[in-house]
């Protein structure tokens, strides 16, 4: 067998609160050492040397993905003026094309962006901001050639092909045209990858001269722009994990100063959309699953704030979408997605629900450049439906006929729905909270089997049962899928979050081994055939369970992993790190510090036999460095007591989501699943 890498040990150690911390591998975050990257791209031989023999099932992973990709497609077109914006893939392309037809008149094709060109030369491509103007006459688009996620920002003459001005550097996503279409609002960073400031652009001008709009001066808070549907507004949105600030800049005043609406308070989060003589405020004030209030747009004070849906305890609004004459509320009600139509001039409400037991509800799809229902003056609302069986469906719904029309299945070659079944369970955790987990499986899939149970369960966020034309290479190969929706996400609404947060962390994790042991008992798998799945803070969360519970499961593959969770807390310099205080804790305060070492995946690495581990990074990941899963490994193979395979592969030209070419993802899930399929014992 190859030997794996053995990085030195130079012990760095500090006094926090009494308690002294030893980390041998501090070493490891200096990203322009030279010994830094030889490391890493020995690992990432040894990786490969390790993972040599599954080459083969590699390749027929790839190709059964690629089998099920309809290669020439190409996205439901959204009106948003007067074109239909789509983008087109097309075979043996890595990277969208985005298109526009016009909506009167002549209906040629025209090629807007072709990211495939943008590409040339970057072994890393991913766009950013995609944002005509509502004319029709000016694009706004920016790119990131290394997976940072810090963007340059362009424009672009529609009329005659022609990119104007300089490009501007150094900005992030959120973008906003004034009414004219003559001037760009846009973010940039600081030097912890923040975005604090808002710049605003005279199209013709030189950047260098752009105007400072606004800076945010706590670190802890983010910022973003953006126009209201109506297009009457550039609302600044200014936001922490649990406070929300608004500043509205009227659309055909661009110079004018932004107005704070209702300012911030500890706790408080909102946003604001705008219809007629009315701001729109969705907001968690008074109301922990959040309700919708107006206030009168000349007068925007809490006073002022009119009741427009209730707060309900069974409720979560997760978001709202203001038309001319209704009000779309996305909701969640036990579990489940549903979208809560009101009619705004009579006052009427009715709600938009589908029939399977688990699925996905969505305003628009993941992988997309471009966010629907734009248009203001509309009765049509976008839906894309989706579960763990049922592929992506697009529908327009009629907000005022109540009429659901379909407009396009994405249907996957050789993919028969009926030969799988997808349910919905629920695990008791420690303390009686009972754990949702959608399961799906071949309908022939032997009892126990190999299952993978993935995770998530940070920021409120949900890990929602969504279609993946990739898994059926598992399913199809008797592995049975399960995500396990536990506390820290927001499925539950509200208090499921806030009851997996801060000093309530640990119970994402006892969660997750409830269903663990759920599973097992149900004897849809066994320890020996369970794999186990997370990415960045889901990442956190399998290293968690792979330090408390090491005999739970068989092998692990930890994307991106949050392991180093004191170490980065201590450093507000790393990016993101501030506006995480409220997330995990503030180490400087004594009670939060202990807590989080308590669980950190690092700080409790300690001799044991662990299962097979497969963690990723990205050399250029802004959100979970590099060296958080690269000292990890380095600490678990040090001091486990198994022969168990520890295995780190480092994207050397990417960020926090991994390749950006489709078939270069492709081929990273091939890679990832060849790894659990091997580890479980499952013939290829």
């Amino acid at each position: 067998m190859p030997l794996p890498p053995i990085p030195p040990k130079r012990p760095r150690t500090i006094t926090v609160h009494g308690d002294t911390l030893t980390d041998d591998y501090y070493w490891m975050r200096e990203r322009d050492n030279a010994q830094v990257i030889a490391h890493l791209e020995a690992e990432n031989r040894y990786t490969e040397a390790m993972t040599a023999h599954t080459g083969a099932l590699r390749e027929q992973l790839f190709q059964e993905m690629r089998g099920r990709l309809r290669e020439n497609d190409e996205s439901v077109p959204d009106r948003y003026g007067s074109y239909a914006y789509f983008t087109r893939n097309l075979e043996g392309r890595q990277y969208p094309v985005f298109c526009r037809r016009s909506i009167e008149g002549e209906h040629a094709v025209e090629t807007l962006l072709d990211v495939n060109d943008l590409a040339a030369g970057h072994e890393f491509t991913r766009p950013g901001i995609f944002l005509p103007t509502y004319d029709g006459r000016l694009l706004a688009y920016s790119i990131d050639v290394d997976g940072s996620e810090t963007y340059t920002l362009h424009i672009k003459d529609l009329t005659n092909g022609t990119v104007l001005d300089r490009p501007v550097p150094n900005t992030y996503y959120g973008a906003a045209w004034s009414a004219d279409g003559r001037t760009l609002f846009y973010t940039t960073l600081d030097d912890a990858k923040r975005p604090y400031r808002v710049y605003r652009h005279v199209v013709g001008s030189d950047p260098a001269t752009d105007v400072l709009v606004y800076e945010e001066p706590d670190q802890i808070f983010h910022l973003t722009v953006g126009e209201s549907r109506s297009r009457a507004y550039v609302l600044i949105t200014i936001h922490s994990n649990t406070t929300s600030e608004v500043r509205a800049i009227p659309a055909d005043a661009p110079e004018t100063t932004p107005v704070v609406l209702l300012p911030r308070r500890q706790g408080v989060e909102y946003t604001v959309q705008h219809r007629g003589d009315h701001f729109y405020v969705l907001t968690n004030d008074a109301a922990l699953n959040f309700c919708v209030l107006r206030a009168p747009v000349d007068d925007v004070r809490r006073e002022r704030l009119e009741e427009v849906i209730p707060h309900r305890a069974d409720v979560k609004i997760d978001e709202i979408a203001l038309f001319a004459n209704h009000l779309a509320a996305y909701e969640r009600a036990g579990g489940l997605e549903r979208v809560e139509i009101m009619d705004l001039q009579n006052g009427e409400s009715h709600l938009v629900t589908f029939p399977e037991p688990v699925y996905t509800l969505d305003s628009w799809s993941y992988d997309s450049y471009w966010a629907p229902n734009q248009e203001y003056e509309t009765t049509a609302l976008r839906l894309h439906y989706q579960s763990l069986v049922q592929p992506r469906t697009v529908y327009d719904y009629d907000m005022a006929t109540r009429s659901l029309t379909q407009l396009k299945v994405f249907d996957v070659p050789g993919y028969d729905p009926s030969q799988y079944r997808s349910e919905r369970l629920f695990a008791v955790a420690s303390d009686g909270a009972r754990v949702p987990i959608s399961i799906v499986y071949r309908t022939d899939a032997a009892r126990p089997g190999p299952l993978l149970l993935h995770g998530y369960g940070s920021y409120g966020a949900t890990s929602d049962p969504a279609f993946s034309a990739e898994r059926v290479s598992l399913l199809d190969r008797g592995v049975t899928f399960a995500i396990a929706h536990i506390r820290g996400g927001g499925e539950l609404g509200r208090a499921w979050y806030e009851h997996g947060k801060m000093l309530a962390k640990r119970n994402t994790f006892t969660d997750f081994i409830a269903c663990a042991e759920h599973l097992i008992a149900l004897g849809y798998t066994t320890p020996g055939q369970l794999a186990i799945s997370g990415r960045s803070a889901g990442g956190l969360l399998v290293g968690a369970v792979t330090t408390m519970r090491p005999d739970l499961v068989r092998c692990v593959l930890a994307g991106v992993p949050f392991v180093d969770v004191i170490n980065t807390m201590l450093d507000p310099s790393i990016p993101l790190t501030a506006i995480e205080f409220e997330e995990w804790g503030n180490p400087a305060i004594p009670e939060q510090y202990a807590y989080m070492k308590s669980y950190s995946p690092y700080d409790n690495t300690v001799p044991a036999a662990y299962p097979a581990i497969l963690a990723t990074a990205g050399l250029y990941d802004p959100r979970v460095q590099y060296w958080e899963p690269a000292k990890w490994v380095a600490k678990l193979r040090d001091v486990k007591s198994d022969d168990r395979p520890v295995l780190l592969k480092t994207q050397m030209i990417a960020g926090h989501s991994g390749p950006s070419g489709r078939y270069d993802r492709l081929r990273e899930t091939a890679f990832e699943y060849a790894f659990i399929l091997d580890q479980l014992g499952v013939e290829g």
